[in-house]
């Protein structure tokens, strides 16, 4: 007897089916209180030997609960199925979607380097994390330079000789070191200045720096550069002017400003009615960060330029918060296609 109940309760479990007929069928058979096969056995009960009652009792409960759940389970299932027939309607439009975009200083990384690698310009990187010569020494710093302040630079405490790099410089210096010219490169990156965070500055911010050099490379080719970058990424009317400046590493050196491109160069609020905007440093690279890289400065020259990305996109895209830049809204970044 036990056998056959165990049999019965193989096939309960192993029972489905999706048609209520079916289901009510199968209900019938076993739980029918006239004739239903659990109704039976539980009649017959009274005749199992006492020593026996106690195992008998426990796998007809067991047969009874699996036949009960089962039948729960396919009525539940029929319910949803249902459920949704009654709610679809083909001819309604798929749920949207909503993608992703790209961040405005990974757009504006990517159209400048496009530009260069026109030109011939490659990639190089250098590390975050740098050592005081590649950082500074190697590009004509000055022991007592306030850049080397703390103010300024992020320095490792354990050891004030290893920092997070202040510009992406450190990348050029480690090209230079360890290929002859002509070097043709440009070197994106992440760098850090100790700085209060507000609408126009940032702790954290983003290069990209050039570098050319090769026999007979004079000014007027770096001019030219910048003028073909300019023209390429902010419109072919831009204008650029280059004012005298000073840099550690470059001499002479420059600050390269271009015609607005909101009023283009009539005079706004965004360029104080000067009707020109910074955009980046650059200068004839110093003879003496050629030879700390045993480059022979008698016979190359060369030029190099700078640009914080954050204020090329801000330039591009009207942003008036460079914040909004490490905030990850999507709200903004929605907005920057």
């Amino acid at each position: 007897m036990i056998e056959n109940i165990k049999q019965y309760i193989s096939e309960a479990e192993n029972y489905t089916s999706d048609k209520v007929d079916e289901i009510e069928e199968f209900r019938i058979k076993y739980m029918s209180k006239k004739g239903g096969i659990v109704t039976n056995l539980f009649k017959d009960f009274r005749n199992i030997p006492a020593e026996d009652k106690k195992e008998y009792g426990q796998i007809l409960n067991q047969l009874k609960n699996a036949v009960e759940n089962k039948v729960n389970v396919l009525k539940s299932a029929l319910k949803t199925v249902d459920a949704g027939k009654k709610d679809l309607d083909l001819t309604l439009p798929g749920d949207s979607v909503n993608l992703g975009t790209r961040h405005p200083i990974s757009i504006v990384r990517n159209e400048i380097i496009e530009i260069f690698n026109r030109l011939g310009f490659a990639i190089a990187e250098g590390p975050e994390i740098e050592d005081d010569w590649h950082n500074f020494s190697a590009l004509n710093f000055p022991k007592e330079h306030p850049a080397r302040d703390m103010q300024d630079t992020f320095f490792v405490e354990t050891n004030p000789d290893i920092l997070l790099r202040t510009h992406t410089s450190n990348g050029q210096v480690r090209v230079m070191e360890n290929n002859d010219p002509p070097i043709r490169i440009i070197v994106p990156g992440r760098v850090f200045r100790n700085e209060a965070i507000s609408a126009r500055a940032h702790c954290i911010f983003h290069q990209i720096e050039g570098l050319y050099i090769d026999e007979n490379v004079s000014f007027a080719d770096l001019k030219q550069t910048l003028l073909y970058f300019a023209k390429e990424f902010f419109g072919e009317e831009t204008k650029i002017r280059l004012r005298p400046s000073y840099f550690p590493f470059t001499e002479p050196s420059a600050e390269v400003d271009i015609s607005c491109t909101l009023c283009g160069g009539k005079g706004c609020n965004v360029c104080k009615y000067t009707g020109w905007l910074e955009i980046l440093g650059c200068g004839m690279v110093d003879p003496n960060v050629l030879e700390s890289s045993n480059i022979d400065s008698e016979k190359y020259t060369g030029f190099a330029f700078g640009m914080g990305l954050e204020r090329i996109a801000m330039l591009k895209f009207g942003i008036k918060d460079l914040r909004l830049f490490f905030e990850n809204d999507v709200r903004f970044l929605s907005q920057i296609q």
